[in-house]
């Protein structure tokens, strides 16, 4: 069953979100633009599909097109690597994009660090890939129950990778101790905790590059979010994306859903206690959204979400499971996007709210009626192919009667 809240938390005597901001993106957007390998990545139009679900509008963030990488994450490990490249020779972002990051130059003023991260997938692949292209070092470390898919990814970019018999939480708190134990280590994490705020940071601003393209390409089209689900894991895309379009749209902000796997709920379980306080989901978190599977919030992106988010929401694997399926077998007319498990879950939401009457009080809570134009961000391709092709050719987790835990 799908579990949602309303956000009904306090809200900060500060609303700003200043490390948010246009400007901020604009310096993200630069530097991504400087490697040879950037092009803005499709926003692709469900015409037929909106009509169907009687909503005026809804368009995909199709990041799967992302460096090549299958992916939405490098956006922020390749920031934040350059940002700290960039802070240690005393230079601004802006002096050292790609060109001067790979040059001799580079590696006489810096050197080399060894850059630790832990991840699921994506975001492991992201960072090895940077450091690897930027002429560093990288170590990885995944939790129990990755696929060996996602490893041999990483491994191709050069870096040192191995699954830990730990949850994905537990691998972070591996790295980090790994990083501060080494000479020139650095850990590049997509989460935040007390003391450890800046790079986080950076890695959503990182990932503001994919929030503004998108506002770009909707102004283009004539086209103004009303809606927006965004996904989550530690919280750190959704605390981008939020929190670019609540600068972007501070008087009439869209009414904005954050999205998690039912088996590691942190952020919906923080909410549901109402007093912007967090709560951590513990234990192994079996789920398909390999790249949700995160139990501790992102400090940094939390006070965004609990100030801006309008509502969190739980869902079970099946309906992430329906959400790649329906863009994979897209209705007439409309594009296919191949989408992976943490990619698609908004899609798998945004059909059940509008199709099944269960979920009508949250369809009227959100005010999505024939007015609404959906902005839904599919965050990943294909990126564990064997696993997407049991959920789209096989029917892996086809209803609720079949969780993913079962499974295993």
């Amino acid at each position: 069953m799908i579990k949602w809240t309303s956000n009904n938390m306090p809200a900060s005597e500060d609303l700003q979100v200043a490390h948010m901001s246009t400007g901020e993106m604009e310096k993200a957007i630069q530097f991504h633009k400087s490697f040879p390998q950037y092009t803005v990545t499709p926003l692709t139009p469900l015409t037929n599909l909106a009509k169907y679900l009687g909503l005026n509008r809804l368009y995909v963030k199709d990041e799967s097109f992302r460096f090549g990488l299958n992916a939405f994450k490098v956006l922020g490990g390749s920031y934040a690597i350059a940002r700290y490249i960039a802070d240690h020779l005393g230079k601004d972002i802006s002096e050292v994009p790609y060109h001067a990051l790979t040059s001799d130059k580079l590696r006489e003023d810096f050197g080399q660090a060894t850059f630790f991260t832990a991840t699921d997938g994506n975001h492991g692949r992201g960072v090895a890939w940077a450091a690897n292209k930027l002429g560093q070092k990288c170590v990885v470390r995944m939790p129990k129950g990755t696929t060996k898919t996602r490893l041999e990814n990483i491994a191709k970019e050069n870096a040192t990778v191995t699954i830990e018999d730990l949850n994905y939480d537990d691998c972070v708190r591996m790295a980090a101790e790994e990083a501060a134990a080494s000479d020139y280590g650095v850990m590049v994490q997509d989460t935040a905790w007390e003391g450890y705020e800046e790079i986080p940071t950076w890695i959503m601003q990182g990932y503001g590059t994919l929030a503004l393209e998108a506002n770009e390409q909707l102004t283009s089209d004539g086209a103004r979010p009303t809606h927006i689900f965004i996904q989550a894991g530690v919280g750190s895309l959704a605390g981008a994306v939020i929190g670019y379009f609540a600068n972007r749209f501070k008087e009439n902000p869209p009414v904005m859903v954050v999205v998690e796997a039912g088996a590691a709920d942190c952020l919906y379980q923080s909410a549901l206690k109402a007093d912007g306080s967090t709560i951590d989901v513990t234990g192994d978190m079996l789920t398909i959204m390999a790249g949700l599977a995160c139990g501790e919030a992102n400090t940094v992106s939390w006070d965004i979400l609990r100030n801006h988010a309008d509502a969190f929401v739980s869902c079970p694997d099946w309906v992430s499971a329906n959400g790649s399926r329906i863009y994979g077998a897209p209705l007439r007319g409309d594009e296919q996007v191949i989408s992976g498990e943490s990619g698609s879950v908004t899609l798998g939401l945004l059909h059940a709210i509008m199709t099944k009457p269960e979920y009508q009080d949250l369809k009227e809570t959100l005010k999505l009626d024939a007015t609404s134009e959906v902005l839904l961000v599919s965050s990943e391709g294909d990126t564990d192919p064997e696993r997407y092709h049991e959920i789209v050719w096989e029917g892996l987790c086809g209803s609720d009667k079949q969780p993913f835990a079962d499974i295993q």
